[in-house]
């Protein structure tokens, strides 16, 4: 008797997606650390300490901190492309389950999503 194995596309898709997903995944974790590494060599240039309190994160300041050549900029960037490259991989997920027609993963990433966009909207009412 043979046994057809279901589930995965025939067409490849799923391994596309899959390379796709370990691509962004990549690409986000070595440009993450470039930018920390830039901020933290910017810190030692510029004789700033570690230990100093940092200002108040402000996301409208970080592309003048960055031409500037501000570490707070790069380490602000830096920070924002760890927290934001799982997400991006969901949604990358989302796309590439609703192109190949599977539904039921497509609504899972989309839920997940929703959880992390409602995390953020409310921790960004929250006053530290």
């Amino acid at each position: 008797m043979t046994r057809v194995v279901t589930g995965a596309p025939a067409d490849g898709s799923g391994v596309r997606l899959e390379r796709s997903i370990a691509r962004l995944l990549t690409v986000g974790t070595y440009l993450s650390i470039a930018l920390l590494a830039v901020g933290f060599v910017l810190m030692l240039a510029q004789g700033v300490s570690p230990l100093d309190p940092a200002p108040a994160f402000d996301l409208r300041s970080i592309p003048a901190h960055i031409v500037a050549l501000d570490p707070l900029g790069f380490l602000w960037l830096g920070l924002i492309v760890v927290v934001a490259t799982p997400s991006a991989r969901v949604a990358t997920a989302l796309l590439g389950y609703s192109r190949a027609g599977d539904r039921r993963m497509a609504l899972i990433a989309a839920a997940v999503l929703v959880v992390i966009g409602l995390s953020v909207a409310l921790a960004s009412t929250v006053e530290v």
